[in-house]
């Protein structure tokens, strides 16, 4: 019995997201010119279950590129008013279309000179009425039982917001560069950072150049603390590498190490990896070569910082 009403509501809500597929239209594509082209900002507005809908579209929209906010509908009435700019678009969720709040909230932007687009279930509403540009969300019934608590509309309303959030997205040209910046928290952040946002640059980074003696390359070693130092060659470009693990193998091969230079004991065509890159991207190739360190270079072969797995686990990559 659960499970045959589990699986009824969620036929019925995909069957309501489903049929707003061939309602889409020249209003959908009006409305999304009309937020694109505006100088301000988009505020979203509701109430009840349309509200917290609103407040997810809202985020999703400022998430995706298209500078949003939610307005209380009724909390404008008390003061939040102000929070509507002259050059903001108004997107005014109503499934029944007759919210008080919502319409009057409607009628104000109008007198401001603020265009409004209405989201709403009853395309010859109040609400529709009061709004310069009108989308439909019909859904034949709620998933409710009695066809009454807000479930498929508000699913549709939902998946309509999200389907103009991110077709402004994509007209936007909003990249995944994009996306990044304005998600520098959490896993979303620390998915998309960069190898630039955790290199060790300047005086950080070991380097020494292929005229080092090797008694100095040790103490370079040492003192940056990385296990490994980079061998450059006058224009700063990367030559090769010395590793712990490279004058042990010196060492016993060759008594008289401390009497050569870097540039005969280091380990050439070492690998590297561009700033630009994805942090991940770094930790994986460290994985895959087995080794702790790479060494930054930009597009002519210049080292210009330094990064190990230790930067890339304390920021939380994996």
């Amino acid at each position: 019995m659960i499970l045959d009403t589990a699986r009824r509501v969620l036929q019925i809500e995909a069957d309501a997201i489903r049929d707003q597929i061939a309602r889409l239209g020249e209003e959908f594509v009006r409305a999304a010119e009309e937020i694109e082209g505006s100088k301000g900002r988009l505020c979203v507005t509701g109430l009840g279950k349309s509200g917290l809908v609103g407040q997810k579209i809202a985020a999703t929209l400022a998430s995706t590129g298209t500078p949003a906010y939610f307005l209380h509908a009724a909390e404008a009435a008390h003061g939040d008013l102000g929070m509507l700019m002259e050059g903001d678009v108004l997107l005014a969720l109503s499934h029944s279309g007759e919210t008080v709040e919502v319409v009057r909230l409607c009628e104000f932007a109008k007198k401001r000179g603020v265009r409004s687009i209405a989201l709403t279930g009853t395309p010859g509403s109040s609400v529709a009425r009061a709004a310069d540009l009108t989308i439909s969300i019909v859904v034949s019934r709620e998933a409710c039982p009695l066809n009454l608590a807000p479930t498929a509309s508000t699913s549709a309303m939902l998946a309509v917001g999200d389907a103009l959030a991110l077709s402004l997205s994509e007209r936007r040209g909003f990249r995944e560069s994009d996306f990044a910046a304005l998600h520098p928290g959490g896993d979303l952040g620390r998915r998309f950072l960069k190898v630039q946002d955790l290199m060790r640059t300047g005086e950080r980074v070991p380097r020494v150049t292929a005229e080092t003696p090797m008694a100095e390359t040790i103490h370079e070693m040492s003192r940056k603390m990385m296990g490994i130092t980079a061998v450059v060659d006058g224009s700063g470009s990367l030559l090769g590498v010395i590793s712990d693990g490279d004058l042990r193998r010196l060492l016993e091969r060759d008594a008289s190490l401390l009497g050569k230079t870097a540039g005969s004991c280091h380990h050439a065509n070492p690998k590297s990896i561009a700033a630009g890159e994805f942090a991940s991207t770094a930790l994986g190739r460290m994985e895959e070569s087995k080794i702790t360190t790479l060494f930054v270079v930009d597009g002519n072969g210049r080292l210009t910082g330094a990064l190990h797995m230790h930067d890339l686990l304390s920021a939380g990559i994996h």
